[in-house]
């Protein structure tokens, strides 16, 4: 097959198109330190990219990365992608890298501090240049998008999973030095994602093992958690949604899946228009919720367009049936027709990423470079 599935998307789509239109809509992760067969298959069908892990990097015997093994899965990645003939824009080679705790890449790249501590020194040139460092350092190893900056307000000393991971408590301070790191890490050609809409700050929970809940009224979230987000839409290419129930708003469902949420909130009172991408569909605080196919029918309708899958096989293929049956309009045109626009705004996304071509020559060019030592001088001071 040659042609375009969304060419043809103005009449009913066959299964066939109708699935590769759905890998679209899915970053996804898996087990092992290098591209497994299936998903080199699903690459060259149209998936929309993938995330990598600490389980998925080969370490050397004094605990550092091994840069060749990690450039050549990432390179492998683009070139599977590269064999889908309707799809020129480059794959989402995506990685979760903060700095601090939530680091993918340590030694030997820079081991960049908690983003509190950046908030506190208070440096705007300093959050600049670290943000530069990220994307230079990603790029090189071969990733194009970054899962940060954060912009959870931390107004909650006991929260388990935040933290640190905020620059501040002061939702103000947290806009506008997310915004630093952000323009520094996009100078370098790596597109960031602030998350996780609409606050994961003020939780008592872990959205990775249970469904957090909040009780905030809108004027709370107004005042303190969405304000990041709509100081940044603008600027920001993708927002991760937040596994977590506000119960005010929407009773029932978390806001990945919460039609109460993402559209009234994110696209109409923060004016936000790039890609809504989901936090795993694998985490307890949605999977206790919702099975796999579910979570993405309901997600398309409350305005999510993309989905993170982050290990398992089975419930990606679970996830994709129900994009897939989204596709076919099982439920409805007006599903069908969000879907399709949700395909096309990932596109106009990926138009905009940069194919990196990673090599462990190039990774150690960035990491001994002046740039870096200097940098590195000036973290070691923190």
């Amino acid at each position: 097959m040659t042609r375009d599935p969304l060419a043809h998307a103005a009449h009913p789509l066959s299964p066939d198109d109708a699935r590769r239109l759905a890998l679209e809509l899915f970053i996804v992760g898996y087990e092992g330190t290098s591209l497994p067969d299936a998903y080199a298959a699903w690459l060259a069908q149209g998936l929309g990219g993938v995330i990598l892990f600490k389980r998925n990097l080969v370490f050397d015997a004094d605990g550092g990365i091994d840069t060749a093994a990690l450039a050549a899965q990432t390179e492998a990645i683009f070139a599977a992608s590269e064999r889908c003939p309707w799809q020129p824009a480059p794959v989402f080679s995506a990685v979760d890298q903060e700095g601090g705790l939530v680091a993918r890449l340590r030694k030997p790249f820079t081991e960049l501090p908690p983003m509190r501590t950046l908030g506190e020194r208070g440096d705007d040139a300093l959050v600049a240049a670290v943000g530069r460092q990220l994307g230079r350092e990603c790029l090189a190893a071969g990733f194009n998008l970054d899962f940060t900056p954060v912009l959870d307000v931390d107004t909650n000393p006991a929260n388990p999973i935040i933290g640190n991971r905020s620059f501040s408590r002061d939702p103000a301070r947290v806009a506008h030095l997310a915004g630093v790191l952000l323009d520094g890490l996009q100078s370098q050609g790596v597109l960031g994602c602030g998350k996780h809409f609409p606050g994961h700050g003020d939780t008592n929970a872990d959205s990775h093992l249970e469904l957090p809940v909040l009780n905030h009224d809108l004027q709370r979230l107004q005042d303190v958690e969405l304000l990041p987000f709509r100081q940044l839409a603008a600027r920001l290419p993708m927002v991760m949604t937040a596994h977590v129930l506000f119960r005010a708003l929407d009773a029932q469902w978390p806001a990945t899946v919460s039609p109460q949420i993402l559209r009234p909130l994110l696209r109409d009172y923060c004016g936000f228009d790039g890609v809504i991408v989901s936090d795993d569909l694998e985490m307890h605080g949605i999977a206790q919720v919702l099975q796999p196919a579910e979570a993405v029918r309901r997600g398309i309708e409350a305005g999510c367009d993309n989905f993170l899958v982050c290990r398992r096989q089975d419930t990606l293929e679970s996830a994709l049936r129900g994009a897939t049956d989204v596709l076919l309009g099982l439920d409805g045109p007006v599903q069908r027709d969000r879907a399709l626009a949700s395909v096309a705004r990932v596109r106009r996304l990926r138009a905009r990423l940069v194919r990196p071509h990673p090599t462990a020559a190039g990774i150690a060019a960035v990491l001994n470079d002046p740039q870096t030592h200097a940098l590195r001088s000036a973290l070691a001071d923190l």
